[in-house]
């Protein structure tokens, strides 16, 4: 970890859109779109846009968005605990070891949650004239002129019996377990950050803001 005792801005403008774009995308995600609606498709999509973007900064980025500057490492992360316990506060360029691990964990899971999604979902549905807002977003079948719901095989229905096949159900699963374990990693970011603004200062949260060091 690189280690500097008068740390300048440590994240560029790119890292924080990134950052914050992904936020936006899951919170959206969990909160607004319904599964398998169209506006969850493309959520998808603009979360793999977003991830990959940021992963490519980690090669060709600033210094403290590049890899390099926070490799994951178990030993460090042990060593920045005992740090904590002795009262000992370090000042760190890029991610401290506990923060580096939680950054590598979350990247990870967005990947399996992307992979997932799109070996689902295929390629993003179009939007016409003809496409309701309820399709775009809840996902919702429409509703013919007898006033019953019919099932549109284009977003996301898997035949006439409903049925899925075994490797989808498999997807479908891994997709889930990914997204409830994204949810409790952000819950543990989310209090590593309280931990860490508390013990060094409001630093911690304002580096991620706009302008903010």
């Amino acid at each position: 970890m690189t280690q500097d005792q008068t740390p300048a801005k440590r994240w560029d403008p790119l890292v924080k859109i990134t950052h914050w774009g992904v936020a936006a995308v899951v919170v959206c995600n969990a909160l607004i779109v319904g599964e398998g609606s169209i506006a969850h498709i493309w959520a998808g999509y603009t979360l793999a846009g977003l991830l990959a973007l940021r992963l490519l900064w980690g090669v060709i980025g600033t210094r403290p968005a590049r890899f390099a500057s926070f490799p994951p490492s178990p030993s460090r992360a042990l060593a920045h605990i005992r740090a904590i316990r002795e009262g000992r506060h370090e000042e760190h360029g890029s991610h401290n070891p506990l923060g580096a691990l939680m950054a590598y964990a979350i990247w990870a899971c967005l990947g399996v949650i992307v992979a997932s999604g799109i070996a689902m979902a295929g390629a993003p549905p179009a939007i016409d004239a003809s496409t309701t807002p309820a399709q775009i977003i809840s996902g919702e079948a429409e509703e013919d002129e007898h006033g019953e719901y019919r099932e549109d095989e284009e977003y996301g229905e898997h035949g006439e019996d409903g049925e899925e096949d075994e490797g989808e159900e498999v997807l479908e699963e891994v997709h889930e377990i990914a997204v409830n374990l994204l949810y409790l990693l952000i819950l543990l970011h989310i209090g590593g950050v309280a931990f860490e603004t508390a013990r060094s200062g409001k630093r911690t949260i304002t580096a991620m803001l706009p302008g903010g060091k």
